[in-house]
């Protein structure tokens, strides 16, 4: 089974100089591709990855800095630039800004790749063209590199590996008949069907107090100057050590829910959608933009979607089924008499249904509802979804539970 392995990179100037170099020429080789296919698009014509593969081994003839580079990083490049075109679009792949983006280098040919162990606490890898290069070794491999990326995040460079492990997917669970609900908030992170409610703060009062003042800090200081890129370094760093927090929060829960249950239900939330800015054009301006961004904010900070992936990466090991519901009135519902009524829901943490008095968390109540949903999901292979007699069908907002902006 393939994964994946991420360590922080001890790399000398010299070769943090070559990273650079490399990352800004496969730059330029992104962007100047990406032109040409729009060109071709602009004429009503095509450009696949084996054309300009092609163009691009004439171009290393005439110009020597591209030979400085390993052909097989400048080919991913291509790969992935064909990728993201058929994916998204020809016009709608980004350039890539000097500024804005993170240099990444892909090795995609595991043969060429050594990697050993020196130590209790580093180890070292022998890339392409860049030598000899140390990493912190904070666990093992595991099994054989298949490819390697090299990435910059903020002023600290990063190597990744993906790893054939040699696991396989167990045919069944542990526990082949148990289940749990999962209802993800903005209150709590996780509520699970069994009462459980996991939450963790990703970012302590004094880091955000430190990064507001470097917002603050970062506002004062000239575009381009050496100060500015030092302020916008600390606060990458203060953003990443964020992002550690919240990946490794999401594995642990996840990794907690599959060993435990052969059936992890979700409800099935459009993250991106419901994170789009509200503030609309100008001709159609939003409403209430800043209720709206409070929001977004919250439900990225929680990491929905990120705990969705690492539920789907643990189940790999343990044989779990993921299975996603839809949302629409689960918040509503009473998990005891099935009730529907907006009503029930007195507040955010508490639900009283109007029908038979049950009281309970309202989110444990929710992860109730799809755990039941889900388990008629894989029994039936369908589900027909409950309407309140109530009410009228609601936006895609409100029947999460969430009230309309």
């Amino acid at each position: 089974m393939l994964t994946g392995r991420r360590y922080r990179l001890k790399l000398t100037t010299a070769q943090a100089a070559q990273c650079e170099e490399f990352g800004n020429i496969c730059r330029a080789v992104w962007n100047t591709a990406l032109e040409q296919r729009r060109e071709y698009r602009r004429r009503g014509a095509w450009m696949n990855y084996n054309e300009q593969a092609g163009q691009l081994a004439d171009a290393k003839t005439e110009h020597d800095w591209l030979q400085t580079v390993p052909s097989h990083i400048l080919q991913q490049a291509l790969k992935d630039l064909d990728r993201a075109c058929r994916d998204h679009g020809t016009f709608r792949v980004k350039w890539r800004g000097k500024q804005r983006w993170n240099p990444s280098l892909r090795f995609p040919m595991g043969k060429l790749i050594e990697v050993e162990r020196l130590n209790k606490r580093w180890g070292r890898a022998k890339l392409p063209k860049l030598g000899w290069v140390q990493f912190r070794m904070t666990r093992q491999l595991g099994g054989a590199v298949r490819s390697a990326t090299v990435s910059r995040d903020g002023r600290d460079w990063f190597v990744s590996f993906l790893v054939d492990d040699g696991a396989i997917t167990p045919e069944r669970h542990a526990a082949p008949h148990s289940g749990v609900g999962v209802d993800r908030g903005v209150a709590a992170a996780v509520a699970t069907s069994d009462g459980k409610l996991i939450d963790r703060d990703f970012v302590s009062p004094g880091e955000d107090e430190r990064y507001r003042g470097l917002q603050q800090k970062l506002s004062r200081q000239k575009r381009g100057s050496a100060n500015r890129k030092k302020t916008l370094g600390k606060m990458r760093r203060l953003k990443r050590r964020e992002r550690d927090r919240r990946a490794d929060f999401c594995s642990q829960v996840a990794a907690e829910l599959t060993d435990r249950n052969a059936l992890v239900v979700l409800e099935d939330l459009r993250t991106r959608n419901m994170t789009r800015s509200a503030s609309g054009t100008a001709g159609e301006p939003g409403r209430n933009v800043a209720q709206k961004s409070g929001l977004n904010r919250a439900i990225l900070d929680k990491g929905w979607h990120k705990l969705e992936l690492a539920l789907r990466n643990a189940a790999r090991y343990t044989g779990s089924e993921i299975v996603k519901v839809p949302a629409a009135y689960t918040s509503q519902t009473c998990a005891v008499c099935r009730a529907v009524d907006p009503e029930s829901r007195e507040s955010q943490a508490v639900f009283r249904c109007t029908q038979c008095g049950h009281t309970a968390h309202a989110d444990v109540n929710a992860a109730k509802n799809i755990l039941a949903a889900g388990r008629a999901v894989t029994a039936c292979g369908d589900l027909a979804v409950r309407r309140s007699v109530k009410q009228e069908p609601q936006p895609a907002l409100a029947l999460v539970g969430i009230p309309r902006l």
